[in-house]
């Protein structure tokens, strides 16, 4: 039995950026564009904590630039949908016994690393490879999703 006193972060909705000429994320998603249009990355599925890569590599394109290489991901076989589910098994039981304050942290993290130094990258795939415009990409991508806290997760 937990004998701290906790107090859970009200929900709310992340502030949606408007990236205005002239303004420091305009500058930064601007800049994390031209990064990221320079690379052609590699892109494993991740299983029980490690890179898994498949025999199989599907290239990813802009839709609105099919000639730009983004990258390649490798395709996932039955295989690795069972590896994943057994990986997944296999840490049920310590996920279940982590106290839901322990749980939660784990959670609030995230959403902070996603609204705060991974915002522009985050925003910057999402126009790359949905070719979304940076508002668009602003409001649907995690960030200013918010993050709720949903009692079935914990």
């Amino acid at each position: 039995m937990s004998t701290g006193f906790f107090k859970v972060p009200v929900a709310h909705n992340e502030p949606v950026k408007h990236y205005a000429p002239g303004s420091p994320e305009r500058a930064e998603i601007k800049r994390k564009l031209a990064e990221m249009r320079k690379e052609v990355r590699d892109i494993p599925m991740f299983i029980g904590g490690k890179e898994v890569r498949s025999k199989q590599q599907i290239e990813l394109r802009p839709p609105h630039d099919h000639k730009h290489l983004l990258g390649q991901f490798h395709k996932g076989e039955k295989t690795h949908v069972t590896q994943a589910i057994k990986a997944a098994l296999d840490v049920r039981e310590n996920w279940a016994k982590m106290s839901w304050e322990h749980r939660a942290s784990i959670f609030l993290k995230a959403a902070e690393l996603i609204a705060g130094p991974y915002r522009a990258e985050l925003n910057a795939a999402t126009m790359l490879g949905q070719s979304k415009s940076v508002y668009q990409a602003e409001i649907d991508s995690a960030p200013s999703g918010g993050f709720y806290l949903c009692p079935h997760t914990f």
